[in-house]
């Protein structure tokens, strides 16, 4: 069913970039609930990233860290790189003026919607506020791209919007820990006329979810992307969609490697995760 006044559903920045960028993709992933057969390069990456982002959790917490760095020569290289990069992160402010939270979890109502996010690292003061995000895979992507991506947008528009502070006072970074020689970061300020733009851009494709749900429950499916766009060819939904197909030599770079699937009959809405008020 679809949500009520008592009921939101939950979404989180990737489910915003997904439907973003395809909203059939978004309906086979989250309502359909299909997944790519795994594949065991991404999975390991995929292990290491979070056993980086655990050794961080630790670290904040005060809690030992040696045995992962003894254990783990990769992830001890990564914790050197970052300690000689980025000292000042690493070392908390000696006055209590200052608060530090890892894993910092905050959800923000829309429309129908709970949007969740969660930060890596929150360090935030009575004047200003930052918001931290580690990535341990090895080349940092395009700024521009960066920016519009929806964790970028939704991060900083959830922190203005559930906090005392003014977007000119928010900031992001994304720290890259296995780039190519040293770790490097990309940093966006922020200000009232990119928070204006993200609320309206947020609110645009929520109430065009909420239309697609309700002509998905009358077994109209989601838009495709037109003919002819690249992301059909490294789509594991290809064939389901009657698409263009990846090659074997052209794996997807944002998604898992695999094949397509048996046409099965679609899911009730029900399944999309909800949060009662």
């Amino acid at each position: 069913m679809l949500s009520t006044p008592t009921q939101l559903l939950r979404l989180s920045q990737g489910q915003l970039n997904l439907l973003a960028a395809c909203p059939r993709k978004f309906q086979h992933t989250y309502l359909e609930k299909l997944n790519s057969p795994s594949d065991p390069e991404h999975e390991e990456k995929q292990t290491l990233g979070s056993r980086f982002h655990l050794l961080m959790q630790q670290r904040e917490m005060g809690l030992p860290i040696e045995s992962f760095l003894q254990t783990d020569t990769q992830l001890q290289s990564w914790m050197i790189g970052f300690t000689n990069a980025a000292p000042e992160i690493l070392t908390p402010a000696t006055n209590n003026q200052t608060f530090r939270e890892s894993e910092h979890y905050r959800t923000l109502q829309v429309q129908d919607y709970l949007l969740i996010v969660v930060y890596d690292l929150l360090i935030a003061d009575n004047h200003q506020a930052q918001i931290l995000d580690w990535k341990t895979y090895p080349q940092p992507p395009n700024r521009r791209k960066l920016e519009q991506n929806w964790q970028t947008r939704l991060y900083l528009y959830v922190l203005a919007e559930t906090s005392k502070y003014s977007p000119e006072n928010i900031s992001m970074a994304y720290w890259f820990v296995q780039s190519e020689g040293k770790p490097q970061n990309i940093t966006f300020s922020y200000n009232t006329t990119h928070h204006q733009q993200t609320g309206k851009k947020l609110n645009q494709l929520l109430s065009q979810l909420t239309n697609w749900l309700k002509d998905y429950q009358k077994n109209v499916p989601f838009p495709q992307v037109s003919e002819g766009n690249k992301t059909c060819n490294f789509c594991q939904f290809a064939n389901r969609c009657e698409r263009t197909q990846a090659t074997p030599e052209e794996p997807s770079h944002d998604a898992p490697l695999g094949g397509d699937y048996t046409k099965n009959s679609w899911t009730n809405l029900d399944t999309i995760e909800e949060i009662s008020l």
